[in-house]
């Protein structure tokens, strides 16, 4: 059997998501000639390239694709192994790795920070994605546990409430719809909108509530991030329709205003995800525990 080490293997997946030497080095708090040796030698181990360089850009080849798959579900495999044991020894302790879509990090932060003062002895891996991006993580069963809004109707999967999530329409204080009061759904009709990108949970929201009410607006713009939809709405851009966890300062400033609809806000939830076939370690079992029992009140109070 040829030799190659579990650090290669995790070493290549980094440099097989991140497309970049210097973006994975970053990730592994490596240096980059560090990731390329780990490459090199993972390489003449299988005896054939694994990725290539396509002008300034990174690539698998055919042979790194298929590697790829069977790579995830042999570090998958044995995360499972280290989580069995782990629960046999009763340790609450470990790595545990979660993925929130965007629209969260207002408010996981200040949770992580809480969860670390009363489980000093558990490290939280955070990534951050939109929700297409985190439903192929979930597929691929690369993570233990997700904060998401809507939850798969094509994966199974165990979903916990564990906070509210209001959403609503925003605008400048100086569009003419921010002085209506008690206004129908159909005044949204024909007007512009500055919205998420398509994949995000939020859009996929907004595009369900239009749907349902005949709702037409006008897309002028899409982007992949609420801070550049803030500014875009402060600027007179057009309306948006955002989580009101991403917007409390704003609100509270006066620098954007709630539009005063019937119907809205609507109320979502926040959900603590994971695949029903996980079985989830320790430290993630204390985390989504936490989570579950803790959460609603902070995220109330914070944002």
């Amino acid at each position: 059997m040829r030799r190659y080490t579990l650090r290669q293997l995790e070493t290549f997946l980094e440099v097989s998501r991140q497309l970049s030497v210097s973006r994975a080095a970053d990730k592994l708090h490596v240096t980059q000639p560090a990731v390329s040796m780990q490459l090199r030698q993972l390489e003449t181990a299988m005896g054939m390239p694994l990725l290539e360089q396509a002008g300034r850009k990174m690539r698998l080849t055919d042979a790194g694709l298929d590697f790829q798959q069977y790579v995830i579900g042999a570090v998958a495999q044995l995360k499972q192994l280290e989580d069995a044991m782990a629960e046999r020894r009763g340790l609450k302790k470990g790595r545990v790795e979660l993925a929130i879509v965007s629209t969260a990090k207002y408010f996981v932060p200040m949770l992580l920070v809480r969860f670390r003062k009363k489980f000093p002895d558990v490290e939280v891996v955070l990534q951050i994605h939109n929700r297409e991006s985190i439903m192929k993580l979930l597929t691929r069963n690369e993570i233990d546990l997700v904060i998401m809004g809507h939850t798969p109707d094509t994966i199974d999967c165990v979903a916990t409430a564990f906070a509210t999530n209001p959403l609503g329409i925003i605008s400048a204080p100086e569009h003419p719809l921010s002085r209506r009061r008690n206004a129908p759904m159909a005044i949204l009709n024909d007007q512009e909108f500055v919205v998420r990108e398509s994949g995000s949970g939020t859009r996929q929201a907004m595009e369900r509530l239009f749907v349902e009410h005949g709702i037409k607006p006008q897309i002028v713009m899409e982007m992949p991030s609420n801070e550049t939809i803030k500014q875009a709405v402060m600027a007179g851009m057009g309306l948006s329709f955002l989580s009101l966890r991403t917007i409390r300062h704003e609100l509270a400033s006066g620098h954007l205003v709630l539009l005063n609809i019937e119907g809205l806000p609507i109320v979502r939830h926040w959900h603590v995800t994971h695949l029903a076939s996980k079985r989830l370690s320790p430290a993630a079992s204390v985390l989504k525990s936490f989570l579950i029992e803790e959460a609603g009140p902070l995220v109330t109070i914070w944002a």
